[in-house]
């Protein structure tokens, strides 16, 4: 079927073409033949006679020469599309799309900058015909020899798109797992810092059942206190390892409280008790805590704060003087001659005339204790 409309087409193509070159010479039909009936107007777009012999008989010669040639011709066109599928198969997409965009370009191109030319007198006619295939294969040309710095150039707006929407899928996934611990009647979450774990005292608490609702603690305060237990400096080292002991304690032994882990993360942000105050605003829940700082930043922030050293200061001091506790001098002490030890909870034990048993394990005895919303310190003095 192809084959028929394609012998059609070219016989009908080789007819018009016939009949509009022997239009051109009727002019010399008339000459040899000078007669008036050649020269009579027939009446249809201003042809004579003459004029309508030459294109009649120009395409029947025309069509007769077209379809005894389309055979010839059609297999011509087939062989030539098969090259130029073969040339195509070849080439990466992307390169086919390249160079049609730079032929496009040169086109245009060639067709502003000939309008400009076409007035020059003899050559003006062919100078459109020349800027095309120059400027169109200079257009295919560079288009894929720079196809990669172009299409980084059109990669800007895609890839701007792109990081907006990986921005949107984060804070969708962020705002999940929030939905995860959103606050509801049954869960009046409980968030610990790191410096109440290491304290350890909220194990003793949550055994009193005077703490209600779920303990939340954040992977981030994990994170921390095994940073705490890595740390080269020994003291520091003991007191991540006791915080660790303590969580594992509340969550083996702790029958009146529930204990969650969540995986929420804010990574624009730095500091972990900012993350801590910002989960606590998301999830409704109140900090847990003996950190002064916190305390503060927390109840500026409209976060509910239970801090332990107001409650440990309603009720009885943890060390009253006369006691007698077993401590190591670790450093000296501000004032002269005093040295300073440390509980393993953190405490501070200052010591008087303590300096010159340094880095020794020695007995004391407490004179006196101050505890304040900032935390609680312990005087001392050698036991004789």
């Amino acid at each position: 079927m192809l084959d028929k409309v394609l012998r059609a087409m070219i016989s009908l193509l080789l007819a018009v073409a016939g009949g509009a070159l022997l239009h051109l010479a009727s002019p010399a039909l008339t000459l040899f033949i000078s007669t008036e009936v050649l020269k009579m107007d027939m009446g249809i777009f201003k042809l004579t006679l003459a004029s309508m012999l030459c294109i009649l008989v120009g395409a029947v010669l025309g069509g007769f020469i077209g379809f005894i040639m389309s055979s010839f011709l059609i297999r011509q066109l087939k062989r030539f599309n098969v090259w130029v599928e073969t040339q195509f198969n070849k080439m990466p997409i992307h390169d086919v799309v390249a160079g049609a965009c730079g032929l496009a370009i040169g086109l245009i191109i060639a067709n502003l900058l000939s309008y400009s030319f076409a007035k020059i007198p003899v050559v003006g006619d062919y100078i459109p015909v020349v800027f095309s295939i120059v400027l169109g294969y200079l257009g295919i040309h560079i288009t894929i020899k720079k196809r990669k710095d172009l299409t980084g150039i059109f990669d800007v707006i895609p890839k701007t798109l792109k990081d907006a929407v990986k921005l949107k899928e984060k804070e969708k996934e962020k705002a999940a797992k929030v939905a995860e611990i959103a606050p509801s009647e049954k869960k009046l979450y409980k968030l610990l810092d790191t410096s109440v774990i290491i304290d350890g005292r909220i194990a003793d608490i949550c055994e009193t059942g005077f703490i209600e609702g779920t303990l939340l603690i954040p992977v981030f305060v994990l994170e921390e206190l095994q940073h705490i237990a890595d740390s080269a400096d020994a003291l520091k080292r003991i007191r991540g390892r006791r915080g660790l002991d303590i969580l594992q304690k509340i969550r083996t032994e702790s029958n009146k409280l529930k204990v969650e882990i969540t995986n929420v993360d804010f990574d624009d942000i730095s500091e972990v008790d900012s993350k801590l105050v910002r989960l606590s605003q998301q999830v409704g829940g109140k900090i847990i805590t003996n950190d002064f700082n916190l305390n503060k930043v927390a109840q500026l922030r409209g976060v509910e704060v239970l801090n332990i050293n107001e409650l440990s200061n309603a009720v009885k001091p943890v060390v009253i003087p006369g006691e007698s506790m077993q401590v190591t001098v670790v450093k000296d002490g501000k004032e002269p001659g005093q040295g300073v030890a440390y509980l393993d909870d953190g405490t501070m034990i200052v010591i008087e005339n303590g300096r010159r048993h340094l880095n020794t394990t020695i007995n004391v005895e407490v004179t006196s204790a101050l505890q304040t919303a900032a935390g609680r310190m312990i005087f001392a003095k050698p036991r004789v």
